[in-house]
């Protein structure tokens, strides 16, 4: 299906993607549309997986107030799935990935210190399947293409 973009779907999930609340009528005069063709392209977008739901994206001040570090997570065998469910678990785990290389799982995290962060990653690295862990903090931002717009 991505494939079947045009300019104007891309264009649009863009728009989409700083402001999914935009009015459609705004979204519509932003791309030379009628009303109504947007309203379509947006159900279009929808019902074909394109746009999977729509979320909340945390603001500056909770971004500043936060610890944010990168934990990439090495397992043994045949536990990813346990380690897995045992992540879920933890609300502080923003995303996890599986990853190629000496590490099976690269795991956003937020915490709102850094003795918070410590005691994560001391609950991380005791689930059962973890074989090692290596954490790098993220000391700022640098570029952001999902970040709220200013």
């Amino acid at each position: 299906m991505i494939d079947a973009l045009d300019a104007t779907d891309r264009h649009l999930l863009s728009l989409l993607q700083a402001n999914a609340r935009e009015p459609v009528a705004t979204l519509a005069r932003q791309l030379g549309l009628a009303r109504t063709t947007v309203v379509a392209r947006i159900a279009r977008l929808e019902r074909t997986g394109v746009i999977a739901g729509y979320g909340v994206r945390l603001g500056r001040a909770v971004e500043a107030a936060s610890v944010r570090a990168y934990c990439s997570i090495n397992v043994g065998a045949k536990t990813g799935v346990a380690v897995m469910n045992a992540l879920k678990r933890l609300p502080e785990i923003e995303e996890v990935s599986a990853v190629s290389g000496a590490f099976d799982y690269l795991v956003l995290l937020r915490c709102a210190d850094t003795e918070q962060l410590d005691a994560l990653l001391d609950h991380i690295g005791m689930i059962d399947g973890v074989n090692h862990t290596q954490t790098s903090v993220v000391l700022s931002r640098k570029l952001d293409r999902r970040a709220a717009v200013a």
